[in-house]
């Protein structure tokens, strides 16, 4: 199964590019039609992980993937599932 993944350590205290990379991510699995986006926000204190999820639930980001499951055991790893087409 083809997936994307991304991870945010390099670029954890910046924001802009944070969005940028989330929206391409997003974008590329959509356009390519592929079904899982990995996103490693890392353990940290956790920020990084609730800045990703508020992006993921804004409205018309959340109208492109079928759901998120947050990794049980890894909680600094999340998978975005897109629905079939």
């Amino acid at each position: 199964m083809a997936k994307i993944k991304i991870d945010l350590h390099d670029i954890f205290n910046k924001g802009k590019s944070i969005d940028a990379e989330l929206n391409r991510a997003i974008n590329e699995a959509v356009e390519k039609g592929i079904k899982l986006v990995e996103i490693i926000p890392g353990k940290g204190s956790g920020q990084l992980k609730k800045h990703v999820l508020r992006f993921l639930e804004q409205k018309h980001i959340r109208a492109l993937y079928h759901r998120i499951e947050k990794d049980s055991k890894n909680w600094g790893r999340l998978f975005v599932h897109f629905k079939k087409q």
